[in-house]
């Protein structure tokens, strides 16, 4: 990895053609941010994706944000990815005060480098292997009547969704089945495309590096973390990340047969 200091995101390289993205494991703020933005700690972490990173891990080559999507969502577009109005944000006062465009501008500055930065990471994977399998790993929240209130029902819940809405389906339906297949086998409730179809992210990787990149978008379910309190759930975490892992050797062994 490189150093974190004070980056926005981390990027390691290593062999083979398979990549991973968490691009809402961040809870950072730049401290010229922080004063500004009206969402207490707790909410802002609820909204993220906590300890997707380490669901991430499985990959050789990986995409770990460190910064907040209450700074800037590196899953939306460049027009989009600062969020302004409450409609943008589940309904968020996000701001006390609208930042002013300078502080805006550095925030789109760290979209700017994260987008170069993968597009180099999946150009130099894609060179040496003819390919590259891009794993998009993000969490949901499924307990938004509060605390006390019961989990949303399962029917529209899935524990894992993979997200196929912007992938060639056709081309690579035997990367999303063995995904599929193996998450299932590990005693999971997969289903596609039932909460989410895609962010932007993987868009734009099945579209600037067709037809040799397959990018799947994969949501869990927040099983492994109380989403109120923040509570992690050790043993299910490791239970999910031991599955996903399993799973990418399978979809990237399908992946490499063409």
């Amino acid at each position: 990895m490189e150093p974190a200091d004070d980056r926005p995101f981390l990027v390691e390289r290593g062999p083979g053609p398979l990549i991973a993205s968490a691009l809402h494991a961040g809870h950072a703020l730049r401290a010229e941010l922080a004063p500004l933005c009206a969402v207490p700690e707790a909410d802002r972490l609820r909204e993220e994706d906590p300890h997707t990173a380490r669901l991430a891990a499985f990959a050789p080559n990986r995409l770990v944000a460190l910064c907040s999507r209450f700074e800037v969502d590196l899953n939306r577009p460049r027009g989009r990815a600062v969020y302004r109005a409450p409609a943008d944000a589940w309904g968020l006062e996000v701001w006390r005060q609208a930042p002013p465009g300078e502080l805006v501008e550095r925030s789109l500055g760290l979209w700017d480098r994260f987008y170069q930065a993968a597009e180099a990471l999946v150009a130099e994977v894609i060179a040496r292997e003819g390919g590259a399998l891009v794993l998009d790993i993000h969490a949901y929240c499924h307990r938004r009547g509060g605390p006390t209130a019961p989990p949303a029902a399962s029917a529209q819940n899935p524990e894992v969704d993979l997200n196929t809405g912007p992938l060639d389906r056709p081309r690579w339906a035997h990367v999303v089945e063995a995904l599929r297949t193996d998450l299932a086998g590990a005693g999971l409730d997969v289903r596609e495309n039932v909460r989410f179809r895609g962010g932007h992210f993987v868009t734009w990787l099945n579209r600037r590096f067709a037809p040799r990149c397959c990018a799947v978008a994969i949501e869990f379910k927040k099983t492994f973390v109380d989403e109120w309190s923040g509570a992690l759930d050790p043993a299910r975490l490791a239970r999910l990340a031991d599955a996903l892992s399993a799973a990418a050797v399978a979809a990237a062994r399908e992946f490499q047969h063409g």
